[in-house]
Order: structure tokens, then sequence, then C-alpha cells
């Protein structure tokens, strides 16, 4: 059996407010999309890297998996108009390569700090469960509201999971539940894990990290910037 990371790159980040990609952003001499590659490319459980990219930028992809030694690449494939577009594209790419109970890991390609300890347990869950999401508790008080200025109610956070990527599934499965929300004419969910719910299905959950942050805005380059110089003090237990 195999497992595959399906890195999405097929967006360009307008929030992000910057000229090019956010995913193809350089920070400390590294494009952010790098950083997330080589999280996998390290990973003794994966076997293999694909990406969806946003057009036009394929070959600088090819480029930067060569220049920093990211030999587990070995498929790109085209983004789409939405992210559930781009992810359709490169299940259906992926199935013509792989066995319908592979693994696959989809992972936003601006999520760059992902560890080792999140791919693993979100492999061990998806193998068990047959899917995994990755989430995080949420420690925040949530607020009801219609209008995004004011509220009149509140949501027990207890009874709320932040999800993160990647999200785990098998191939077969993943594949089957993008043609059946096309034929139910459901086109624009907002990650795997709403689709899954949206066909119905139970998720299972796999641990991730406050530290796994999705880089949306200039603050969260920042926030980057800050992890990769963090050191953790000895006398700080993990």
């Amino acid at each position: 059996m195999s497992n595959i990371a399906l890195i999405i790159a097929g967006g360009f980040g307008n929030r992000m407010g910057q000229d090019i990609p956010k995913q193809f952003l350089t920070v400390d001499e590294r494009p952010v999309i790098v950083y997330t590659m080589e999280a996998f490319q390290r990973h003794p459980e994966i076997d293999s890297i694909a990406v969806v990219c946003i057009e036009g930028w394929e070959q600088v992809l090819w480029a930067y998996a060569k220049q920093f030694n990211i030999d587990k690449l070995q498929f790109v494939f085209h983004g789409g108009k939405n992210g559930q577009d781009s992810i359709r594209n490169g299940i259906y790419g992926l199935e013509e390569h792989f066995l319908s109970d592979d693994i696959v890991l989809i992972h936003d390609a601006i999520r760059p700090m992902v560890s080792a300890e999140i791919i693993s347990d979100c492999i061990r869950v998806a193998t068990q469960f047959g899917n995994a999401i990755t989430v995080i508790p949420c420690a925040e008080a949530m607020m009801q509201t219609e209008d995004g200025k004011v509220s009149t109610g509140s949501y027990p956070r207890d009874k709320l999971m932040r999800t993160q990527t990647p999200q785990g599934f098998r191939l077969g499965k993943i594949a089957q539940l993008h043609r059946w929300a096309l034929e139910k004419g459901i086109t624009n969910s907002v990650a795997s894990c709403t689709l899954m719910i949206e066909m119905g299905e139970q998720v299972f959950f796999s641990p991730g990290s406050e530290k796994n942050i999705k880089l949306t805005t200039v603050e969260d380059i920042d926030i980057f910037k800050a992890l990769l110089k963090a050191q953790r003090p000895d006398w700080l237990r993990g």
C-alpha cells in the first residue's frame, strides 16, 4: 500500500496582497511550498508527492523540486477554479497511477510547518478508519453572528474542533465522493472534510498543532518566520 501526499497549490491567495502566489513567496531563502514539500519528503512513510499547481507555475515548481532535492515529487496536476475543483483534479490524476486502497493525504501548500507527528497520525487514523481529519481543540469563546458586526449568542467551544490539513482518505473512496458530489450539484465545498459531511459521511479526527498554521495574511508570514527561529527551552515539557 502506498501513502501519497497531494499538496494543493492551485490558488493565488488574494488576501495576502502580494504580486505572486503566496505558496511561492520566499521566506528565509526558501519558497513556502518547498518547506511544505520537504516535510513530506523527509517522512519515511510517504512514498510519493503530487502537487496541484496554479497555472503557469508548473515549471517553477519542478525547478524548485530539483534545486531542493525533492525527489519524491512525481506528479504535477493543473489547478481548478476553486478548492474542490483543484482537489478533484489531483484525485482523478492519482487514480491513474495508484490503487483504490492507497492513502492520500490532502494538504494545503500554505501549511509549511506540518510536523512528522501530524503526518504519521493522519496516516495511522486514515489506515484504521478510512479517513482522518487533522484537528485542534477550540480554545476561544465562540460567538454567533449574522452580519459579522454584532452577536446575541454563543456556541459551546467544547462541541467544536478547528480543522487543519493533512486530511487523509482511501483514494478510491474520496474519488467516488467527488463523483457523487458533482452528480448532486455540490461544486464549491470549502474542504475535503466538509465535502464528506455534505455527502453524509462520518469523519474521524487525528491531532494537529497550533504550530501547523495556514499562511493567509502577511501577519501569518511573521508568525511563520518566528516559528522557524523558535527553540523550545529544555525546561518546557512537550
